[in-house]
């Protein structure tokens, strides 16, 4: 048998023997609730819309898992009962009996062990989220509440003897699933201390020094850290001991976080990760009562520009491992005030696999591509990044002319002897944004592999671009001569992006990845398209508010705009 089968057998094994339990009856007390989702996908619900593969499947009063034509892998998905978040977003009469009839539908099929939600991390989500949505589940029906109670404390002993093979921070949400449950359960109480230690250590182990986790991506970190907060309010409000190294990873991880925001208070859009819940992340972060960050604005391999209304976060490091990392090495956000300006594309892993792999590759971040050739490269698996950029510099400081970033990678060193720099300025106001991108080759060995792939070429050189993502909320239009693109966010401010060099400027489609809404949404992207031909090529762009942009500006929605001509 080998080692996934194996573990796979006791997986099940352990799931059987915790279905015959008879498991506890009533709950001592009903949790707060915690992680409500989006409403609107609540109500995609209710009308019977599911995203399967890119593609939207009608299928009214069916259970996520049971939609016909989902993968094996989306339909376990839906055992971790990520939509009962979304459910309770919505949180009317509707979805409460949606949410109450499809739970125990779950429970009478799957409840006394069997199906593929018994596993580590698909069985932690989903007891964490029966616990946080234990007021809506029950509504204050003694049935209800028994059937929910019982369910809840066969999956306990199910992850106390199965929360060692779960990898990741899926451990840490075990344990923390655990221990709430404890808290909650009649007659769990005794797995409170055990599980309560245990996940200290485990955040001592997963959480680095400096507060980063390896995933590097900022919507995990904001996850763990919010679960970290809340077990620890539940610990407190109990009576009971908060193990120190789970206190401390609170502390580490709280100024990181912060950085990892742009002005609106979303996180950067990395490495998998979307903007999460600013609200939630927000709350967690006045409960942890650590206001500091980092005094060099890095962290977790990002770097951080900050002035006036305008923020920028850099990716300044190597690609993690995992099947979740980007090829987004030097890319970099840009937002003013509540509204994002440049982006990345996002996590296309809601609409399928072909999604998924568009969303990793260099062209859906905002920084510099070669044709056909991401900065990182995907391995034979098409999951984890085999062949990784490696960033050779990263340094900031502080000058007349505002904060500066300078960064190289070596992403292309192997395949044509170039590095990419990148040199970013912030203005002191926050209004404007300069920076100059230079594909070069530095080394004689390099100038060898250049010259190699330009004779292979045969005058054609290499095509490159540099690509700004837009917001959707962002309008766009190149100015008359072409010169330039003019900016207009949804607050009423206007920008100005200009370009120097060898490239031709267009502005091209392209698509915000978003699991706020059900489709890519449409959005547009600046380009600089250029050839080079020689050891070297520069770009020298700037992002500028308009002279008649006030400094402070009251951001506005979109309908309170006037009327355009």
């Amino acid at each position: 048998m080998t080692g996934a089968g194996r573990v796979g057998f006791l997986d099940r094994l352990a799931a059987r023997l915790a279905g015959l339990r008879r498991g506890s009856r009533r709950f001592v007390l009903l949790p707060e609730p915690g992680c409500i989702g989006l409403a609107e996908r609540g109500r995609w619900l209710l009308a019977g819309s599911h995203l399967v593969d890119g593609r939207l499947v009608q299928a009214v009063t069916v259970p996520p898992w049971e939609v016909p034509g989902a993968d094996a892998a989306v339909l376990a998905a839906a055992h971790g009962f990520g939509w009962l978040d979304d459910l309770a977003g919505l949180g009317d009469r509707a979805a409460r009996r949606q949410a109450q009839d499809w739970t125990l539908r779950w429970i009478a099929r799957y409840g006394r062990g069997g199906g593929p939600g018994w596993v580590p991390a698909l069985a932690a989500r989903r007891l964490g989220r029966w616990l946080c949505h234990a007021a809506l589940l029950t509504d204050g029906d003694e049935r209800l509440s028994a059937d929910l109670a019982r369910a809840a404390s066969r999956t306990v002993p199910f992850l106390v003897r199965r929360w060692t093979t779960a990898e990741g921070t899926a451990r840490i949400e075990a344990l923390a699933a655990i221990l709430r449950a404890g808290l909650a359960l009649d007659g769990m109480e005794r797995h409170v201390t055990p599980a309560a230690v245990a996940l200290g250590r485990e955040a001592a182990a997963q959480v680095d020094g400096h507060g980063g986790i390896v995933s590097r991506s900022p919507e995990d970190l904001a996850d763990l850290f919010v679960l970290l907060v809340e077990t620890e309010a539940a610990l407190v409000a109990a009576g009971r001991p908060v193990a120190e190294p789970h206190r401390a990873a609170i502390r580490r991880i709280a100024p990181v976080l912060r950085m990892l925001r742009h002005a609106d208070g979303g996180l950067a859009r990395f490495h998998g990760g979307g903007r999460a819940f600013p609200e939630r992340v927000e709350r967690a972060l006045a409960a942890a009562m650590v206001r500091a960050v980092p005094a060099d604005g890095a962290a977790m391999g990002f770097m951080r520009l900050a002035d006036g209304r305008t923020s920028v976060i850099v990716d300044a490091a190597d690609p993690p491992p995992g099947s979740h990392a980007h090829a987004s090495t030097l890319a970099f956000e840009m937002t003013s005030g509540r509204r994002p300006v440049v982006v990345s594309c996002g996590s296309g892993r809601a609409w399928g696999a072909e999604w998924h792999r568009a969303g990793r590759a260099t062209p859906s971040h905002s920084t510099l591509t070669l044709e056909g050739f991401s900065s990182s490269r995907l391995g034979r698996s098409g999951e984890a990044i085999a062949d990784r950029a490696r960033v050779l510099s990263a340094h900031r400081q502080r000058g007349p002319a505002g904060t500066q970033l300078h960064l190289i990678h070596a992403g292309w060193a192997e395949t044509h002897g170039l590095t990419h720099r990148r040199d970013l300025v912030l203005a002191p106001d926050g209004r404007s944004l300069s920076g100059v991108d230079t594909l070069a080759a530095l080394t004689a060995a390099e100038r060898r592999r250049l010259d190699a792939v330009l004779k292979a070429a045969r005058g054609a050189g290499v095509r490159y671009a540099l690509r700004f993502h837009l917001h959707p909320d962002v309008d766009a239009a190149i100015e008359p001569g072409g010169t330039g693109v003019r900016l207009t966010l949804a607050s009423g401010e206007h920008w100005t992006f200009r370009a120097e060099g060898p490239a031709r400027l267009t502005l091209d489609p392209s698509v915000y990845l978003d699991r706020a809404h059900l489709l890519p949404r449409a959005c547009r992207q600046i380009v600089l398209a250029g050839v080079l031909l020689d050891v070297e090529a520069r770009i020298g762009w700037t992002f500028a508010k308009t002279e008649d942009t006030p400094l402070a500006i009251r951001d506005v929605e979109r309908d309170d705009l006037p009327d355009r001509p």
